[in-house]
């Protein structure tokens, strides 16, 4: 099964069709069968995603629009079109946008569904 954004216009697609408002994940890969998460979010004009740390997955980001600042393990880099950077689990990380708002991509391994188990 294919699924996502095929077409090379589906960015620009995306961002027309959202609500001028809408922030967070205009999209989300699905299929019950994937192993991969990927989302595509827009943060507002100086919004920020407040640092955090994520102990179990790697993250890929990649700038698709806009610009924006993405700190990770206390160094702040350049968020923009083009821009790939990987964030290692375990490494504390935030993003903001510039004036402008930004537009990203975020990909990595899909967490497995929460499950009832025995205790140890």
């Amino acid at each position: 099964m294919m699924s996502g954004m095929t077409d090379p216009d589906a960015h620009d697609d995306l961002l027309r069709e959202a609500a001028a408002d809408a922030a967070g994940a205009l999209w989300r890969l699905t299929g019950d069968d994937r192993q991969l998460d990927a989302n595509v979010v827009r943060l507002r004009p100086d919004a920020a995603v407040a640092e955090h740390v994520e102990p179990e997955l790697d993250v890929l980001v990649v700038g698709l629009s806009g610009a924006g600042t993405l700190r990770c393990a206390g160094t702040a880099h350049d968020l923009r079109p083009g821009v790939l950077r990987l964030l290692p689990r375990g490494a504390a990380r935030g993003v903001s946008a510039g004036p402008d708002g930004v537009v990203y991509l975020t990909v990595h391994p899909r967490r497995p569904g929460l499950a009832v188990r025995p205790r140890p």
